[in-house]
């Protein structure tokens, strides 16, 4: 995620650039007005009491950008932030921080439409790839993929469980023509020296069924019909 660096929030450090804009009888930027920071950040918008308080636009140095709502000189409420990569967050504040319902913009053209906490994706959300057209719905704790959601792709999409922002456990594959693969993600470390060991995630196929409701997690061996031995798109769900 970008950066695009906070604002100065020293009121001494602040005044010690330009303003033009209305003040209240004590003389603090009160009303509208537009200040030049030390550091050749621009503000225009409304204060109060010498705070950027109520909605304005903050141009940063490095080109990035802030229309939204300030609250005692901190971003709070709604607001978007645009940043010299070309990625961008629209949505809540809380704080000067994302905190609540938002969508960001990556630089690819991917975006995340969901809840957030402290600037992380945390809560329900969806995830759409743009090159791709997949997307995954589903639960994020801490920035990460987590508990059970949907992977969805052109003509089929994953049913399981997540961990660590990958699939692991029980789950299905659901496709357009009426049918469900069922099988489960397993992990296993491989290499024999401690610092070359790699976690390696495989799809194990268990049975072919019609459409269900069911995500079937007993073991068996896999069917022996040439059908039920067919290949999965297993590494489609790998993020």
């Amino acid at each position: 995620m970008s950066d695009a660096n906070s604002e100065e929030f020293d009121d001494n450090l602040e005044k010690l650039g330009t303003y033009e804009g209305e003040r209240n009888e004590a003389g603090e930027r009160h009303g509208s007005g537009k200040a030049t920071l030390p550091n050749g950040d621009q503000y225009e918008g409304l204060y109060q009491y010498g705070r950027r308080h109520g909605w304005g636009t903050y141009i940063f140095k490095n080109g990035a950008r802030y229309v939204g709502n300030y609250v005692e000189n901190k971003k709070h409420g709604p607001g978007t932030l645009y940043f010299p990569d070309g990625s961008n967050y629209e949505g809540a504040w809380d704080d000067d921080v994302f905190h609540g319902v938002g969508v960001y913009t990556y630089p690819n053209g991917d975006t995340y439409e969901g809840e957030w906490s402290d600037h992380k994706r945390h809560g329900k959300g969806t995830y759409l790839f743009k090159d791709t057209g997949s997307k995954y719905t589903g639960t994020w704790v801490n920035d990460n993929i987590e508990t059970s959601g949907d992977y969805v792709h052109a003509n089929f999409r994953y049913k399981g469980k997540f961990v660590n922002s990958q699939p692991k456990g029980p789950g299905k594959f659901v496709f357009d023509a009426g049918y469900e693969q069922h099988g489960e993600y397993k992990h296993e470390e491989k290499g024999e020296d401690e610092e070359e060991k790699q976690q390696v995630i495989t799809w194990i196929p268990k049975r072919i069924t019609g459409l269900t409701d069911t995500i079937f997690e007993e073991s068996y061996a896999p069917p022996k019909t040439e059908e039920e031995q067919m290949s999965s798109p297993s590494d489609a769900v790998k993020l």
